[in-house]
């Protein structure tokens, strides 16, 4: 891992008050290093064969999202998918487009959108997420 992650790794779990240990480094250096979110799962195969277990995973991400280093971006196929919260606000994540074709995913950082108000009197938004579908640019050629 370059000497730049590592840095920003352990500034980030000093800022959220957490301890600097193996597994945590390596399972923020995974979705540090993501283009898009990430399942559990994806993070464990990213860190197979010597990183650590399943449950130590999940046991972190929880952690993790209780200090607001990460959040979970959407629920798709049962499967929670997580990211790093740096480019969200803590009312709004950015968008992210998932392909119906293929199921490729990606993060719309650069799209902004309003937050939603609601029509009816006594609801209070208090986060706001959009998840858009459609066809990649990859599917769409080859329609």
């Amino acid at each position: 891992m370059k000497s730049d992650v590592k840095r920003k790794i352990e500034k980030l779990l000093s800022s959220a008050n957490l301890r600097c240990t193996g597994p945590r480094v390596a399972i923020l250096g995974v979705l540090l290093g993501a283009r898009k979110p990430q399942t559990a799962g994806q993070i464990a195969a990213n860190l197979a064969p010597a990183g650590p277990n399943k449950v130590t995973i999940y046991r972190t991400l929880e952690n993790f999202l209780a200090a607001g280093l990460v959040h979970k971006v959407f629920l798709q196929g049962r499967i929670w998918h997580f990211e790093l919260s740096g480019n969200c606000t803590e009312n709004q994540c950015h968008p992210h487009f998932t392909c119906t074709n293929c199921g490729d995913m990606q993060c719309l950082t650069e799209m902004t959108l309003p937050m939603a108000e609601s029509p009816h009197k006594g609801f209070v938004i208090g986060r706001q997420r959009v998840q858009l579908e459609g066809l990649c640019p990859k599917c769409n050629l080859n329609l």
